[in-house]
């Protein structure tokens, strides 16, 4: 499979994420903001990135659609093509917004709704994140390598939060709990994307999340699975296009009755809706 992976689609993706991590930091002191949902936040930013990757790719290849978080049309998750590209201008938005410099830029290339190619940048931190499908994946050129953590309490873990939370907030809050009760400790950044990518490189030893839409994940399921990551989600890896339920952890975890069969088990847990 990587023999046959043109280097044009990574190249293209690390060109776009780099890009945009310009503009990123270029117009954050100058920020025009406005509200999608009651806490849902878009910025300017968000939407000349997304304007500038759009062009990108209309130019170049110009057979290969783009499912992107603020410009997405209806049935854009549903059209079946060979290749998509699987975008997200700002991931972190409301962090951006905010001016803490947790935030990022994914973008993937999905071949028949699997990632091939995959890139995610924080300019914050000038940290680049590359994955090719079977060839592997690095962190600023270097080999990235998953955590050895064998067992929740020896694990440091990450989450987050939908935008409808204030509507499912006992759900949330007690799955929180189990992981919190059970992990040695639990953090929240606020970038699915940088949350794979440090699950990726071994800073974190698992994450979940519900909720998730595909430009959130499908960067970090490629870094994931190329890392040598065990993925347990009902559509990581694979196509991210509907996932409710995401988990990202060790390999050694997949045995695990907590993830398994255990009170965090996501398919026991209720879930609303």
């Amino acid at each position: 499979m990587a023999d046959s992976i043109p280097p044009i689609f990574l190249a293209t993706a690390i060109q776009a994420v780099i890009k945009a991590g310009a503009m990123q930091l270029a117009g954050i002191d100058h920020l025009h903001i406005e509200k999608k949902g009651s806490i849902d936040l878009v910025t300017q930013i968000d939407r000349d990135v997304e304007t500038m990757f759009r062009a990108l790719i209309a130019e170049r290849f110009p057979d290969h659609s783009v499912l992107a978080e603020e410009f997405e049309a209806r049935g854009d998750r549903q059209r079946q093509t060979e290749y998509t590209w699987v975008f997200d201008p700002v991931d972190g938005t409301t962090n951006y917004a905010h001016g803490l410099p947790i935030f990022c830029c994914a973008a993937s290339l999905e071949h028949h709704g699997r990632p091939i190619a995959a890139a995610i940048y924080d300019p914050s931190r000038q940290e680049l994140f590359t994955a090719e499908k079977g060839s592997g994946a690095w962190l600023n050129g270097a080999p990235m390598r998953v955590s050895a953590a064998g067992t929740l309490i020896d694990s440091l873990l990450c989450t987050g939060f939908p935008y409808n939370l204030k509507t499912e907030a006992d759900y949330l809050v007690g799955l929180f709990a189990d992981f919190l009760g059970a992990a040695r400790a639990v953090r929240r950044l606020g970038s699915a994307a940088i949350d794979l990518a440090y699950v990726a490189c071994g800073r974190f030893d698992g994450f979940w999340e519900v909720r998730l839409n595909p430009w959130d994940i499908s960067a970090g399921a490629l870094l994931i699975e190329e890392s040598v990551r065990w993925t347990a989600d009902r559509s990581i890896p694979g196509s991210a296009r509907s996932s409710r339920r995401t988990v990202a952890c060790t390999p050694k975890w997949s045995t695990s009755s907590v993830v398994e069969s255990g009170r965090t088990d996501l398919s026991n847990r209720q879930y609303p809706g």
